[in-house]
């Protein structure tokens, strides 16, 4: 290994000196580099090798050669590069190959090549990086993808690009990215060329020794790959979306038509291809003169919104399924949206999306998420009857949705509904228990607002007796807040005592006890200890912090600093795992004044 690692170092011996020579290194650095590149050496040659050895070999190698590039700059010497970064960048080269091999599955340390490859070595090692991920990645569409845009981007070669996408599609033949990028890069070459015939005739060559294909030069390449990507992918998501990024080009105005003739022959049983196509009356070129005045503006786009009104009433004429309708809902709520200082294309707007919804909703194809948009758009515009009929609707549309009993229920309670009562009954024995927690939270509020204290302590009292542990501890701690704000102190002692033995039982229910104890004029030790004892019964063994507040009222002015022994005796024997070495930390800081 010594012999290996000794050549290794004469090796760099040509550069080193070169260094030192032309004043970019001084002789202290040399040995300094040497010193460090023998270490690194002898830990690449060991019999077990780390991969983090290697990343720490090619970083060292980096910074020198990030090093000698500032330098270079300071002294504006830019001269024998061939002596000394070459073989630097040839020594990397060397380190990321043997590297790779030995971890052949971390892709990561592929494209750390890669990157290195980018910015310092040349553009041929970059291809044949790639090649060789590749030979080992051929699962990856994205490494395919990021071989052939280096070779149009980096290397300007078309032809190696191309072949790499046709190689992606035998391993890859239904992958919607890379028929994606391979239909963008044959319009980009197409783009290219139509740029280099245009330089061409405008400097008046002669264009006989060039080869331009009138074919490639329309964007017929472009258009094989379209027809052969919708012979193996048939949906309009994917047809859409060529489309679009054919669209990014000014010359496909002939392969654009023949895209959209196919998307309205072939998909118009999916709703995107309705959508899409109602979008693009929006785009349709500005009217003239009226456009000078925004009252002028607004009419225009009102009648471009309302020809795709027409086509979205087509579309759910022959496709009445929700995907159609939930576009539909879906643009007339965006155009809503948008700021206008047009009081009648405000109106208009929000008249279209109010009919949208009724439609949808009298066909049982409204989605959930939209019933909120519609009751916020009635109780912002005024209409308390309308809002309350869509809020009952939509808790029989989605009976089971705790979500939309609860939107339904605040609206209602919002516009002070007599029946409100009845139908947190009707909520409750709807939705799922465990999912019932948000109900009953409602419920308590309403009838703390609403009702009489004998009904809301009901109300407290039936939802102490569900089945639902979260449900009954929530329940537990608002009617103690409850009882202490309507009855005083009394009251609240009288309500923790009736449910201190009543499980589930929950820690805050506890300490809001103590807490309303301290909170007293002339607070009891005694029933703060029996709070502290009752609460460390339930939650001793796991709470260490429990223990700690019940030292540190022993040391307040109510308590007995004599009983905090007993209490850390007892701590230490009920406390279980890491608890116990929390509990002595931070015991100690407290006796040392740091907490």
């Amino acid at each position: 290994m010594a012999e290996i690692v000794q050549q290794r170092i004469e090796e760099r011996i040509p550069e080193l000196e070169q260094l030192e020579r032309v004043g970019l290194f001084t002789k202290k650095e040399v040995k300094s580099i040497i010193k460090r590149a023998t270490a690194l050496e002898y830990k690449l040659h060991r019999l077990i090798v780390n991969k983090e050895d290697f990343i720490a070999y090619v970083q060292y190698e980096i910074n020198i050669l990030e090093l000698i590039k500032k330098r270079r700059a300071h002294i504006h010497y830019q001269f024998k590069r061939e002596e000394i970064e070459f073989p630097i960048i040839h020594r990397i080269n060397s380190v990321f190959r043997r590297a790779a091999n030995k971890w052949k599955d971390d892709v990561q340390l592929w494209l750390s090549h890669v990157a290195f490859c980018k910015k310092w070595a040349t553009k041929g090692q970059i291809s044949k990086v790639f090649s060789a991920m590749l030979a080992i990645h051929p699962d990856k569409p994205a490494l395919w993808i990021m071989a052939a845009k280096s070779e149009l981007e980096d290397r300007s070669s078309s032809e190696s690009a191309r072949h790499l996408f046709l190689r992606a599609l035998r391993f890859h033949p239904n992958n919607k990215k890379v028929y994606q990028e391979y239909f963008r890069m044959e319009l980009l070459h197409c783009e290219k060329l139509r740029k280099q015939k245009k330089e061409l005739e405008k400097a008046e060559m002669d264009l006989g020794e060039y080869e331009f294909s009138p074919e490639i030069l329309s964007a017929k390449l472009a258009e094989v790959v379209y027809r052969d990507a919708t012979e193996k992918i048939k949906e309009a998501e994917f047809v859409i979306s060529l489309l679009n990024i054919a669209a990014i080009f000014d010359f496909t105005k002939e392969l654009q038509d023949l895209i959209l003739q196919d998307l309205q022959a072939n998909y118009t049983e999916d709703s995107l291809t309705w959508d899409f196509m109602a979008k693009r009356e929006l785009e349709a070129p500005l009217a003239g003169e009226e456009l000078q005045t925004a009252k002028g503006r607004a009419s225009d786009i009102n009648r471009r919104e309302e020809r795709c009104c027409q086509v979205y009433e087509e579309g759910v004429k022959s496709l009445n399924t929700e995907p159609m309708w939930t576009c539909y809902v879906a643009f007339c709520l965006e155009r809503l949206k948008r700021k206008t200082n047009v009081q009648e294309l405000k109106e208009k707007r929000q008249e279209r999306l109010l009919g949208v919804l009724q439609r949808t909703h009298d066909s049982s194809l409204l989605k959930e998420d939209y019933y909120k948009n519609w009751l916020q758009i009635l109780l912002s515009s005024g209409d308390a009857e309308g809002a309350a009929s869509v809020a009952m609707a939509a808790t029989q549309r989605y009976s089971q949705s705790v979500s939309v009993w609860s939107l339904s229920l605040q609206t209602l309670m919002q516009l002070g509904s007599g029946d409100v009562g009845k139908l947190f009954q009707d909520a409750l024995t709807h939705v799922n228990p465990k999912e019932s927690l948000p109900l009953w939270q409602l419920q308590v509020q309403w009838s703390v607002d609403n009702q009489s204290p004998e009904e809301t302590e009901a109300v407290f009292k039936r939802g102490l007796l569900s089945a639902v542990a979260a449900v009954a501890m929530e329940m537990k701690e608002s009617y103690l807040d409850w009882s202490y704000s309507t009855g005083g102190y009394k009251k609240a002692r009288k309500t923790f005592t009736s449910l201190q033995e009543n499980r589930p039982l929950s820690k805050a229910f506890f300490t809001r006890m103590i807490q309303i104890e301290k909170e007293q004029e002339t607070p009891k030790m005694n029933n703060l200890r029996d709070y502290y004892e009752r609460v460390l019964q339930e939650f001793g063994t796991s709470d260490d912090d429990l223990w700690l507040q019940y030292i540190q009222e022993e040391l307040g002015p109510l308590g007995q600093p004599e009983n905090c022994g007993k209490i850390h005796w007892r701590a230490m024997k009920f406390l279980e795992g890491e608890s116990v070495e929390r509990f002595t930390s931070k015991y100690t800081l407290l006796q040392t004044g740091h907490l």
